[in-house]
């Protein structure tokens, strides 16, 4: 009989610990893809809202959540895009619809996002609205997740 309880006891310590660190790891699986959405969604929301009055600024946003090549062509296109965006008197006031993580593992991320945007320009005084399917690829450095790419899709 003591035999028995004490393979029960081991039994029931093992499951137990099993069980635990499952529970930790789905825990951290949803740690990660919040944190992975929270920075897609103000990463393309701070892509789709840039403003000529406030280019400097609004463009640094953009940058502040970039990496890689993303951050590379943006800041390249930057001092031609202050130039145009003045020129016309851009305003675009973007908001985010719906963002869904497509794949993601410790690193990296894939994540789709559809936002909206109303842009002002000279050309269009009483604005118009746009409709961005978005594919953000992020990676994670330095603790933060970064845009590193993104696309139009359909």
């Amino acid at each position: 009989m003591p035999a028995v309880l004490a393979v029960a006891t081991v039994v029931t310590t093992g499951l137990s610990l099993w069980l635990g660190y499952r529970v930790h790891e789905q825990r951290a699986g949803e740690e990660r893809r919040q944190d992975i959405l929270a920075a897609a969604r103000r990463s393309a929301l701070n892509f789709t809202s840039l403003d000529y009055r406030h280019y400097e600024r609004d463009s640094a946003n953009v940058l502040k959540g970039a990496t890689g090549d993303f951050k590379e062509q943006f800041a390249a296109q930057t001092a031609e895009l202050t130039k145009l965006v003045a020129a016309n008197k851009s305003v675009s006031e973007g908001q985010v619809l719906e963002a869904g993580v497509a794949r993601a593992d410790e690193r990296t991320a894939r994540v789709l996002v559809v936002a909206d945007s109303k842009v002002t320009n000279s050309a269009a005084p009483e604005g118009q609205s746009r409709t961005y399917r978005l594919q953000l690829d992020l990676v994670l450095e330095g603790g933060r997740w970064l845009t590193s790419n993104v696309e139009f899709v359909g």
